[in-house]
């Protein structure tokens, strides 16, 4: 059985199988760390080690799974709760006074994800002095954040013709920023930054900042995609992806992104798509497609045959804008030279 220990609940196990006197009690199963796929039942089964119990309470995370005053195993599901770490906990009760034992699972995403295929509608120019970190399209035109340290040319955010790859207007940000991930709500356009903790407000027709807000969501800012509606989803180059109010910029939930097979990191450059959420994985040429509500990856595009020819590892996928009057996908990557528009298709 494979399995996935976070650090913090890999102590929380290790301090509950240390108790002074009562040590000698501990779970067989499950496992800490094991994985199990959404929707599956598991065992939860303690050794007693022959001590006499008035109680047990078996808890998975805080909720309350069953009640029993007998030593047999309990059986229970991953149904209904978020994909990724779930602490598992037997509250035993003798002569009145409890104790608990603790482990925990994983919970995987329940299928592999949706393969696809991809076919090259159109081919545009693309400046290959961008470096990009946030692609949007909107009323005909690319919004584009282009991101780099001063020592590598600095930052900017660019609004590009579509067809030409013609930068009609860029504003360059302080040296001290790398621009990443952007996203357009209404006639405001924002940006988050690297390692620097701002975010950056600006008038969709003239660029001009408007504002800074402190960015505390995630590690780190990464991609940005918006809803739609009221939500701002933020990536930080690990599996979680997080929503923030788009007026406040206060993060409301964070979801875990899983495949079949555990965590996906390095999420970076998103959009929100039809409902989805559609992600780039950092130095990977590939598109997922992501269930906001679990997190489970329910797709996956490989775009291998687009990346350029005999480039190094900076030059990777990373840009997904969507029009979505138009119904068009259009993806690019770090200093490519060409911006392309992709239609997608599961792969029966």
């Amino acid at each position: 059985m494979k399995k996935i220990l976070a650090p913090a609940l890999l102590a929380i196990y290790m301090i509950s199988s240390c108790k002074d006197d009562k040590k000698s009690i501990s779970i067989l199963s499950p496992e800490a760390g094991s994985s199990v796929r959404s929707g599956e039942k598991f065992t939860i089964d303690v050794d007693f080690a022959d001590q006499k119990i008035d109680s047990v309470v078996y808890l998975l995370d805080s909720a309350v799974i069953s009640r029993k005053q007998d030593t047999s195993s309990v059986s229970a599901t991953t149904s209904g709760i978020a994909l990724g770490n779930h602490l598992v906990t037997a509250r035993i009760y003798t002569g009145g006074t409890p104790q608990e034992q603790s482990s925990n699972i994983v919970v995987l995403a329940a299928n592999q994800p949706q393969p696809y295929t991809f076919t090259v509608v159109n081919t545009y120019p693309h400046d290959t002095t961008s470096y990009v970190e946030g692609l949007e399209y909107h009323d005909g035109l690319l919004y584009e954040s282009d991101g780099q340290y001063e020592d590598r040319g600095g930052s900017s955010l660019r609004v590009v013709q579509t067809e030409t790859g013609k930068v009609l207007k860029k504003v360059d940000l302080d040296k001290k920023y790398f621009a990443e991930g952007i996203t357009v709500v209404g006639d405001k356009i924002i940006q988050l930054t690297y390692k620097e903790g701002v975010g950056f407000v600006y008038d969709k027709n003239s660029l001009k900042k408007l504002r800074e807000f402190n960015y505390t969501a995630g590690r780190e800012g990464w991609g940005m995609a918006f809803d739609g509606g009221r939500i701002l989803n933020t990536s930080d180059g690990t599996n979680q992806i997080h929503f923030l109010n788009k007026d406040t910029y206060q993060k409301e939930r964070t979801i875990e992104v899983y495949d079949n097979n555990g965590p996906v990191d390095n999420l970076n450059e998103l959009e929100f798509i039809n409902g989805k959420i559609y992600a780039n994985v950092y130095t990977k040429p590939w598109i997922l497609i992501i269930n906001p509500l679990t997190g489970a990856v329910e797709g996956k595009a490989d775009l291998t045959q687009l990346l350029p020819k005999g480039d190094d590892s900076d030059y990777v996928l990373n840009g997904i804008a969507w029009d979505a009057a138009g119904k068009r996908m259009f993806v690019t990557g770090k200093w490519w030279d060409k911006l392309y528009q992709i239609r997608l298709k599961p792969i029966n």
